[in-house]
């Protein structure tokens, strides 16, 4: 009898994790003449790309080393086992509280995927193939066939499961303009990309960069381009080499990505979920007409979100609001937007107690500067305020809408594609640098090798140059021959460089409104246009609409990729079992994930 065969393309830590929970149910689920298993992918297996081991040591990871584990746990809501693991600051014998390097990562994701491969039963054979996939076919009853650059043969398959992680994307019509431009003027243009990848030689030493982006990306390439080229930080200074260009950042926020909060909680946590949760999330996808994100989701986000903030302040901080937690909780859950905020205005007498979204996510807007200077001025005061009330506890409520953050983000999973601006708000309030990195930040702007353009920055060109300006100084720009998007590309089948995600959309697999890969969120089965599940084929990852927060997460949090790497799993195993036997539709669905 032919053994069955699996092929997961993309061995990063998605298919690491995916692989772990194969071992973990294999037990339970699977009794076959054993298994293939084809990790397809022309990086490290347990680190992929982003987390190999070789890359630049300057370069850190953005959450503390005990805030990341690869291993689930009982807080995790899976049919299968619960296999515990040591987090990263636990496996590196860190100080749980340090920013560990990408590289100690990649290391630590390594060693996961070697002990997953060692845990998997008798019989269960892995063949890896440092290759690229570029084609899946096959007919939906039958064997599929995995194309790998370079080989002549396809690898033969029952079921696929494609686990691609970040991808590189072709640009938009407004990249591929800025490029043309760049080429005819003789200009630089470094379009959306993996930061660590990048080629900066072309940003030469003193001249003017416009840098758009101000997220996670962005302290990436500054790093790169000032110790990476020489510099140093002696205290709150910053020793120039002369190697570094001039950095003129901005965004449509404006600002940095908030710190990352550097205290620990302490005490009762808020009862999570309240307003949002899986009984919130049926309702939403029972609606026969669908759902709108602002007018029918955000509402419960922002009183779920609202709801974490008030419970910490009342238990936490009881000397800065009127009256009890049971009367404000019973008025907070029957009140609507409008009546909440007269409730918490009666409630809560500071406003700087008070939790204001919408500040949160646009601070600058309606702010004027009078010059380029006093903006300078007025950033750093926001930065240096930001980092003093992120490692300060009395301002504990932050931590409580983080928390609160953490667990809206595992339900809107089980949503699909919601559009791009709540994975930008979630990011911005939840998924910033390290404080350090800040105050570094600022040290290069006192320096003037970093200065700051605003909220709303525009690019344009004209007379053979780029153009930036923005909102906050008014009649303000500037020039520059180089232009950097410092962001990542965005997910999109249509725009994706990878081959194998444009056949498949090609070939009929469906896709949403914002170019996402759509799957069945029971199991991540790729659905085709008519939304009908193919048997044989999967898909877990940020190109799907089943994107998490994440391929690893915090220990305890519930970790929605976790969920999703189980439910693929099991009802992977029990297709293997019988890969023959009945056609994809008469297979079983698994209770979904979230449940």
């Amino acid at each position: 009898m032919t053994r069955p065969a699996l092929v997961i393309v993309g061995a990063g830590p998605r298919g690491t994790g995916l692989l772990e929970r194969i071992a973990a149910n294999a037990p339970e689920l699977y009794d076959g003449p054993g298994l293939d298993i084809h990790l397809v992918d022309p990086h490290p297996p347990g680190a992929g790309r982003v987390w190999r081991e070789e890359q630049s040591p300057l370069l850190w990871m953005n959450s503390h080393a005990e805030d990341v584990t690869m291993f689930t746990d009982e807080t995790v809501e899976m049919a299968g086992p619960v296999r515990p693991g040591p987090t990263l600051h636990e496996w590196a014998g860190l100080d749980g509280r340090v920013f560990a390097g990408r590289r100690v990562q990649g290391a630590y994701l390594r060693w996961v995927y070697e002990r997953t491969v060692a845990a998997l039963p008798p019989g269960f054979v892995v063949h890896r193939h440092a290759r690229r996939a570029v084609r899946v076919d096959g007919p939906r009853e039958g064997r599929q066939r995995v194309w790998l650059e370079g080989r002549t043969r396809p690898l033969l398959a029952d079921l696929v499961v494609l686990t691609l992680g970040h991808l590189d994307a072709r640009p938009d019509a407004e990249q591929r303009e800025l490029s043309r431009y760049a080429r005819d003027h003789g200009l630089v243009h470094l379009p959306p990309h993996f930061t660590a990848d990048s080629d900066l030689s072309a940003l030469r030493p003193g001249e003017p960069v416009l840098v758009r982006g101000f997220g996670l990306a962005f302290v990436d390439l500054v790093v790169l381009l000032t110790e990476g080229r020489g510099g140093r930080h002696d205290g709150d200074v910053y020793v120039p080499s002369g190697r570094e260009p001039v950095l003129h950042v901005g965004s449509r926020r404006g600002v940095p990505y908030h710190a990352k909060i550097g205290y620990d909680w302490a005490g009762a946590r808020p009862p999570l979920p309240r307003f949002l949760g899986p009984a919130e999330v049926d309702a939403l996808l029972a609606r026969p007409d669908g759902f709108d994100f602002r007018r029918d989701v955000w509402p419960l986000v922002e009183k779920e979100l609202g709801f974490a903030h008030y419970h910490r302040l009342f238990s936490a901080h009881p000397e800065r609001v009127r009256g009890t937690w049971a009367d404000f909780e019973a008025r907070y859950a029957e009140a609507d937007r409008a009546a909440r905020a007269g409730l918490v205005a009666a409630a809560v007498p500071g406003p700087a107690d008070r939790l204001d979204l919408a500040a949160l996510d646009r601070p600058l807007n309606g702010v004027r500067y009078r010059s380029a200077d006093a903006l300078q001025e007025g950033l750093r005061r926001y930065v240096e305020d930001d980092l003093g009330r992120r490692r300060d506890p009395e301002h504990s409520p932050d931590l409580a809408v983080f928390l609160a953050l953490l667990s809206v983000y595992g339900q809107l999973v089980r949503l699909g594609d919601i559009g791009g601006w709540w994975h930008g708000f979630f990011s911005h309030l939840a998924s910033g640098p390290p404080a350090p990195r800040l105050r570094q930040l600022l040290a290069l702007n006192r320096a003037g090798v970093v200065r700051f353009l605003g909220a709303g920055m525009e690019v344009s060109v004209e007379d053979g140059v780029f153009r930036a300006s923005g909102a906050s100084v008014p009649g303000a720009a500037v020039r520059a021959r180089a232009l950097v998007e410092a962001r990542l590309p965005q997910p999109t089948v249509e725009r994706t460089r990878d081959p194998l995600l444009r056949a498949l959309h090609a070939g009929g697999a469906a896709a949403t409104p914002d170019g996402l890969l759509a799957v069945d969120r029971s199991d991540g089965r790729v659905l085709d246009r008519s939304g009908r599940p193919h048997p044989r084929r999967f898909a877990l990852g940020p190109h799907t609409d089943a994107r998490g927060s994440g391929a690893f997460t915090r220990p305890r949090t519930g970790g929605a990729a976790f969920r999703q790497n189980d439910a693929t799993a099991r009802a992977a195993l029990a297709f293997l079992r019988t890969p023959a036997g009945p056609a994809a539709d008469a297979h079983p669905l698994f209770e979904e994930f979230t449940r």
